[in-house]
């Protein structure tokens, strides 16, 4: 019988996708200049995961072989557009921040992923489990950079000014090399975590 605490937990740390799995970084270094724009992203994603995870566990038994991937293509889609369009309706300038970002979720490599590699074979409980944990895992990420980079390349928190006018910010922090060296201490941290959680295990 699957753990569910271990699906869960592998989505935020041991198979954290964006540390771990290395999948989704276009859009996390497009979209984590600013706070906002990181949570937005997490939302998106999030609602797209969840439920394409959960629609694609509950018809598995009778998707043809042949069929799969279009089937998932579709059910992703759909979401896509649902939350494109709530988006575009209560947050216009969200929309505009992450621009095509969000229409790229369909083709989103974690979002494939998950869909082909875990709910096609599982439960809706345990997709519904493997979503959340994955969706918590790319929120935590995203938004951290996210704070981080905003904070040290443009001096601000959720678009307030926080630095006296005599300190100037990073703007590297800003550009995509200072949201790499983010990553990597990051995938530091977070790979010491999984070394001592697997030491403490065994």
């Amino acid at each position: 019988m699957i753990n569910l605490k271990q699906v869960f937990l592998r989505g935020v740390l041991q198979d954290n996708p964006v540390l771990i799995l290395m999948i989704g970084l276009c859009s996390v270094l497009a979209v984590s200049v600013t706070t906002v724009n990181a949570i937005g992203m997490t939302v998106a994603y999030s609602f797209v995961l969840i439920g394409s995870e959960l629609t694609i566990s509950a018809i598995r038994n009778v998707i043809p072989k042949t069929l799969r991937i279009p089937i998932f293509i579709i059910a992703i889609g759909t979401f896509t557009t649902i939350i494109q369009l709530i988006v575009k309706a209560y947050s216009p300038s969200l929309d505009k921040s992450l621009g095509i970002f969000i229409p790229l979720i369909v083709v989103n490599c974690i979002i494939i992923g998950r869909v082909e590699a875990f709910s096609s074979k599982n439960t809706v409980l345990a997709s519904l489990v493997d979503s959340l944990g994955m969706s918590i895992g790319y929120g935590i990420v995203i938004i951290s950079i996210a704070f981080i980079r905003e904070l040290l390349g443009s001096g601000t928190i959720f678009g307030f000014s926080v630095y006296p006018p005599f300190i100037k910010p990073m703007l590297i922090f800003v550009l995509p090399p200072g949201a790499f060296f983010i990553i990597g201490i990051e995938i530091a941290i977070l790979s010491a975590i999984n070394k001592r959680l697997a030491k403490s295990k065994g």
